[in-house]
């Protein structure tokens, strides 16, 4: 177990897998620090030689790649994680079986949406449909860089996962010096090298994962295991839902803002949408190194979970109140044309912060085997927050959108908080209230995430 009983006489002593925890944390987040700074860095380089509607544009064209790339993915992604960590006797089929998907149905997804741009261009605003086009070669490739990551996450290699996940990253800020400062070209070469650096990083995942295979020789057992695929889409579709309304709800309003207000405005909000979503780095660490050790261990009070929620409720905190003087920089790094951005984020800000504490909690619920309320929550707030965009959006603008997803993120966080306190029975002053030794250790760097409440409550 995951678990260790509270000695009040006594220290604790910290376990192997407890430090282990703490380590993928670090690791991880600063992994994820590193690919932010990238991303703002880029960022930074597109807006200021490509100006408010060049940045625009390019935030565009990687968010409807990006929501194509998680519908394509029918929940595989987490359905790797979740059966493999159970047993690694199925990393082979599972493996197979999920990148013979990807390469199929990520070709699909390309060709319908490279058609959709040629058939209503009017869709993509003022992007031109053969640039979609190139765009969308990346979608199979993308597809399958996502399903071997979260492979490698399911059987422990943390180091891995991060070291090509910011390899990867890289290529963004490698891609915009490339194209506009060396070769000072426009959005099309950025776009292509994009597309190419996205085969590359596929190639290598996939070679790895190879050897793998052939390192625990298993290649004879290299082929597609349909009833593992079927028990596998069953979990991933509970879980796609989920992921899919997710995305959908912190993305595609800025194709709703492109919309109705064009390529500038859109290129603001994706600024400020960008940094709301830099402040979830921590809680989406914690989230996804979580996953495997409840799904592996099963946590069925919540105990875990709820301890690493009482973490998670004062450093976001932290995070959102330091977000407020920082971000009037951001009009300074991306040029005047991005005065509105601080104020969008302040708009975001708790939304921001609920819905961080929303992705370590349900946690809990992806671990157990996603109950059928997770998905149905999300699509009800989807709903909401789509009805709330297109009502706010053509009359306010990038702040309307900013809004719809605030009340969005609350929503959520309100449904799956109080599912978990009615199946785990804790109290939310056990769920939310960080007690003071923990205070005192999260002030001093000693963070306990495998320990557990046994005893105390």
């Amino acid at each position: 177990m995951l678990e260790q009983s509270a000695d009040k006489t006594s220290k604790v002593a910290v376990s192997p897998a407890r430090r282990r925890f703490s380590v993928h944390v670090a690791w991880t987040l600063i992994a994820r620090v590193l690919m932010t700074i990238n991303s703002v860095a880029a960022g930074i380089i597109v807006a200021r030689w490509l100006g408010k509607e060049g940045y625009g544009q390019l935030a565009v064209i990687n968010v409807a790649i990006a929501t194509v790339v998680q519908l394509g993915g029918a929940g595989l992604p987490s359905a790797n994680t979740y059966f493999i960590a159970q047993d690694r006797k199925r990393f082979a089929p599972a493996a197979i079986n999920s990148l013979i998907f990807a390469l199929v149905m990520g070709s699909l997804l390309a060709s319908g949406i490279t058609g959709l741009a040629m058939w209503q261009p009017g869709w993509f605003g003022f992007i031109p449909p053969r640039m979609i086009a190139i765009a969308a070669i990346s979608i199979p490739f993308q597809l399958m860089t996502l399903i071997g990551l979260n492979i490698f996450l399911a059987i422990g290699q943390v180091k891995r996962f991060n070291l090509l996940d910011l390899a990867g990253q890289l290529f963004v800020i490698v891609n915009a010096g490339l194209a506009l400062v060396i070769l000072n070209r426009g959005l099309w070469t950025l776009v292509s090298l994009n597309t190419a650096a996205s085969i590359l990083v596929c190639a290598l995942v996939v070679w790895l994962i190879w050897r793998f295979i052939a390192k625990r020789r298993e290649t004879r057992t290299l082929r597609p295991d349909a009833e593992l695929f079927k028990r596998m889409v069953r979990y991933g579709v509970k879980s796609h839902i989920a992921a899919l309304a997710a995305m959908l709800i912190f993305r595609a309003d800025l194709l709703v803002v492109n919309l109705f207000r064009g390529p500038g405005e859109a290129g603001v909000y994706a600024v400020a949408s960008q940094i709301a979503m830099m402040l979830l780095l921590l809680p989406g660490v914690i989230a996804t190194l979580l996953f495997p050790h409840i799904a592996s261990k099963q946590d069925e009070r919540g105990e875990l979970t709820s301890l690493v929620t009482r973490h998670t409720v004062f450093v976001m905190l932290l995070i959102c109140l330091a977000a407020v003087p920082a971000s009037y920089l951001l009009p300074i790094l991306y040029g005047a044309g991005f005065a509105e951005t601080p104020m969008l984020l302040f708009i975001l800000l708790p939304g921001v912060y609920l819905v961080g504490l929303e992705s370590v909690l349900v946690q809990h619920f992806n671990a157990a085997g996603l109950p059928r309320a997770i998905p149905l929550f999300w699509t009800a707030t989807l709903s909401i927050n789509i009805a709330l965009t297109f009502a706010l959006v053509p009359t306010f603008g990038a702040r309307g959108a900013a809004a719809a997803s605030t009340l969005s993120y609350a929503l959520i966080f309100g449904l799956v908080l109080f599912y978990f306190r009615a199946q785990t029975k804790q109290p939310l002053s056990l769920i939310l209230m960080p007690r003071r030794e923990e205070l005192r250790e999260l002030l001093a760097g000693r963070i306990r995430p495998l320990s557990s409440e046994r005893g105390q409550g």
